[in-house]
Parts: structure tokens; sequence; C-alpha cells
């Protein structure tokens, strides 16, 4: 008997811990429910973070690449996000694929690493390589020589009735495109709110 009340004992004081317990972690609990819930703070950040990992496999980039033009966009003269997405368009892979001379920026990628690509008449394989004003951008002699890749994506994709951006002109016959003038934020109508990736990183 006297075993059974010590047990007795021991719950009733087991049962009187856990209630304090559950009365000084009130706040701690609803912390953890509102993490997982539509609060202000964490919709925010989930808006920022959303942004930025479009943009990022948008542009093909991984996380230490886009942080490093983040920084340099940071650096430059003019509003960040915008100076971000005009830097982002200007990487060779994007010409290439603004130019219709590939399906995708996937692709571009591929056919710049590869050695397909010319920038002012020297072979360039660096797929972030940021182009200028006056560059000339074309496929290599030998790659239009490979008349199934041509006929099956450049020649297909260029046929395909989309505009080309007003700061690119394209020579279709020869294949290559030129650098009128850098591009604007206006130039990009994809539907970016670049001022959330600002903002996720001036935390």
């Amino acid at each position: 008997m006297a075993e059974k009340h010590k047990q007795t004992g021991s719950e009733s004081r087991t049962r009187s811990n856990v209630e304090k317990r559950q009365m000084t972690e009130p706040a701690k609990k609803s912390e953890g429910s509102g993490r997982g819930g539509p609060g202000k703070k964490l919709s925010e950040y989930g808006r920022q973070l959303s942004e930025k990992q479009k943009v990022k496999l948008m542009y093909g980039l991984r996380e230490g690449q886009f942080e490093r033009f983040f920084g340099v966009a940071s650096r430059m003269a003019g509003v960040t996000g915008e100076n971000l997405l005009t830097l982002l368009e200007r990487r060779l892979d994007n010409v290439i694929y603004r130019l219709k001379m590939a399906t995708s920026r996937a692709q571009a990628r591929q056919m710049v690493v590869h050695g397909h690509v010319l920038v002012n008449g020297k072979c360039v394989d660096k797929p972030s390589y940021i182009v200028e004003i006056g560059d000339e951008v074309a496929l290599k002699a030998r790659t239009i020589e490979l008349a199934a890749f041509m006929e099956n994506v450049v020649n297909k994709r260029m046929n395909v009735s989309m505009k080309m951006p007003d700061w690119l002109e394209l020579q279709k016959k020869d294949y290559k495109g030129i650098i009128q003038r850098l591009p604007l934020r206006s130039d990009i109508t994809s539907p970016i709110e670049e001022y959330l990736i600002v903002e996720l990183y001036s935390k």
C-alpha cells in the first residue's frame, strides 16, 4: 500500500510539473505555431525568398553566382535591383537565348561551354561573360556546318514569331548579333519584383 501511495504521489508531482511548464510556455508554443502559419514576417520573407529563387531559376544560376552578381549590382550607381537584372541580361548565355540561337538559356549555356560561340571573333566559353556595347556575338563556322543542329534548333527557333529585344540587333543570315546598347529595366518583360530581392539581402 505504501508503495502504491508513493507512486501516486510521484504521478501527482509529475502532473504538477507538466502543468507548470505548460503555464510558462504559451509564448513559445505560439511562436512555433506561427512559424508555419501566415505570419506577416514569414509571409514577407517567403515572398522575398521566392522571388530570388525565381530569378535564379530563370537565368540558371547557382547560389554563389547569384550572390556575386548581386554584389556587383549593389556597388554600381543607380538602383540595385535594376542593376542586377540588366547585368543578368548581359550574360553571354542569355544573349544567345535572346538572339533566338537557342531554345532555352540552359541550351545556350551548353553552346557557350562547348565552344560554339564567338565574341568579336574570339571563342568565349564562359556563360557568365558580360557583353558590352558594340560587341558582336556569333556562332562558329563549324557550328553552322552542323546541318541537323542548325535546322532543328537554331533555324527553327529563329523562325518563331517573337520580338527581339531593342538592345540587340540580329543579322539572321550570318547567325550573329550586335549589342546596340545596354539593356534597360523596361526591356525585361518577365514579371519580376526585384525590390523583394534587394530587401532580402538588406537584412
